[in-house]
């Protein structure tokens, strides 16, 4: 090593192998979290420029149930003493319920007036006076991917290749790079497509890989060899040809951002396996963490998130509470139901925790700041099929809880026959001929609207404001 390292600086900007050599080090040392966030070019950290915007106090939790489900069975049921398999060929309408281990209940919910929930609603039908539902929405396409991709971006799939950036990335851009991880992802698509680097998402597959990826080192280089080693990564992304080079800058961004985020020993919040503290074992007895690998499961994804959003990690987290939902064949008859229900819980649960959890210094809980988004890709046929499963239908449901919605109601309706979408008066909720048919992005765009980003997301449609009024 030498004592001016503004020297080497300026050696390795005249030396492309020893540029070669600084750069790979300095990617080295940002691997750990760059290879999760899948950073984009950036010329500086763009996270540290841009504060909260004044105002915008709410937090967002996207959790989606993978694989396409039967809505029959949940947030768009239909009295199974009118919609027979004697009048299928009337209504092609099929709820099949008698054909189910059904829990206990019955097969309809009503837990507010006017709304209706399937038998695998779960515990989150006592949320429903906070829930808005959204039925008759048409997703346009039959295909997991380009469903997918649709309800992520706002936008239709060129193919199925997304097109735009993803809604989480659009509002973590907009709240602000404030938290260590403004944007965290498991086991759920994000893109950045041109906006701030701090905006991308942080993904993981695991809450395991999550703990691993915000765990120091063993520093086995010593101390005084990794703050040599440090200063001399700096010094050369100050150099002018590293100043220039917006992958050089990237991997400096990522190695400071990675730095930052280890020195705030931040993997201890979700190390749901290390059970040496009353919180700890309070999170795995809430959301039934359980042993065994309890990184890895449904249940550590939903208190990652919960944990995420109230420590002041995150400000936009995204999850999957479920096992996939793709039932073609009899494992519709034994699988989607109860998976569902799985899904349903764990967001009970998470509700609950916002619930219980005062908001900082205030009277509010943090219930009241955080909204809650559950979607799927599409819905499932509503005729069962001769696999005794069901396939893929374009029409779909979703719902919303928490920070300012204009709970306990149903938005919109799918037909009484063959569910099919149909068009509603976004200001009110109500079936309007003279409508819109709800897709993604009025939902999107209702979000967006709230929290004050304008029109740069170019969804071309009205907010669905009915969901806020």
């Amino acid at each position: 090593m030498t004592d001016k390292p503004h020297d080497i600086s300026c050696l390795s900007c005249k030396d492309p192998q020893s540029r070669r050599r600084f750069l790979a080090n300095s990617l080295g040392a940002g691997a750990g979290l760059a290879a999760l966030t899948g950073l984009g070019p950036l010329s500086r950290l763009a996270y540290a420029d841009n504060p909260e915007s004044p105002g915008d106090d709410l937090h967002f939790v996207f959790a989606y149930f993978s694989g396409g489900w039967d809505v029959l069975l949940s947030l768009d049921p239909r009295d199974p003493d009118v919609f027979t398999d004697e009048n299928r060929a009337i209504t092609l309408i099929q709820p099949g319920y008698d054909r189910l281990d059904l829990p206990t209940g019955g097969p309809i919910f009503e837990p507010v007036q006017g709304m209706n929930l399937g038998p695998f609603i779960g515990s989150l039908r006592y949320h429903a006076q906070d829930m808005v539902v959204v039925r008759g929405m048409s997703m346009e396409t039959l295909t997991h991917d380009t469903g997918r991709r649709r309800f992520l971006t706002g936008k239709a799939p060129s193919g199925i290749l997304a097109r735009g950036s993803s809604t989480d990335t659009w509002l973590a851009q907009h709240l602000g790079g404030g938290q260590p991880i403004p944007n965290l992802s498991l086991r759920v698509e994000s893109y950045n497509r041109g906006l701030a680097n701090y905006a991308t998402a942080l993904r993981t597959n695991t809450v395991d890989d999550l703990v691993r990826a915000l765990r120091p080192g063993d520093g086995n280089i010593g101390v005084l060899p990794d703050r040599q080693v440090d200063e001399l990564l700096r010094n050369v992304a100050l150099c002018p040809n590293a100043q220039m080079s917006n992958l050089w800058q990237t991997a400096e961004g990522a190695r400071l951002k990675t730095n930052e985020m280890l020195a705030q020993q931040l993997d201890g919040y979700f190390d749901f396996s290390n059970g040496d503290s009353e919180e700890i074992d309070w999170i795995n007895s809430h959301y039934k963490v359980g042993t065994g690998n309890t990184l890895t499961n449904n249940e550590a994804g939903a208190a990652m998130a919960a944990t995420a959003i109230m420590k002041g990690v995150s400000r936009v987290v995204s999850f999957s509470p479920t096992n996939s939902l793709d039932t073609h064949f009899t494992n519709w008859e034994t699988d989607q139901g109860p998976d569902q229900q799985e899904g349903f819980e764990l967001v009970s649960r998470l509700v609950d925790h916002f619930k219980q959890t005062p908001y900082k210094d205030t009277d509010d809980s943090w219930f009241d700041h955080v909204v809650i988004v559950l979607f799927s890709e599409f819905s499932r046929t509503p005729l069962i099929n001769s696999s005794s499963g069901r396939d893929h239908w374009l029409m779909n449901s979703c719902a919303l809880l928490g920070g300012s919605l204009d709970g306990g109601k149903v938005i919109g309706a799918s037909s009484d026959y063959g569910m099919n979408p149909q068009a509603v008066n976004l200001l009110t909720g109500a079936l309007d001929p003279e409508g819109e048919v709800v897709r993604p992005e009025h939902i999107i765009t209702a979000l967006y609207d709230r929290v004050g980003i304008g029109e740069e997301p170019d969804l071309r449609v009205n907010p669905l404001r009915a969901i806020f009024e």
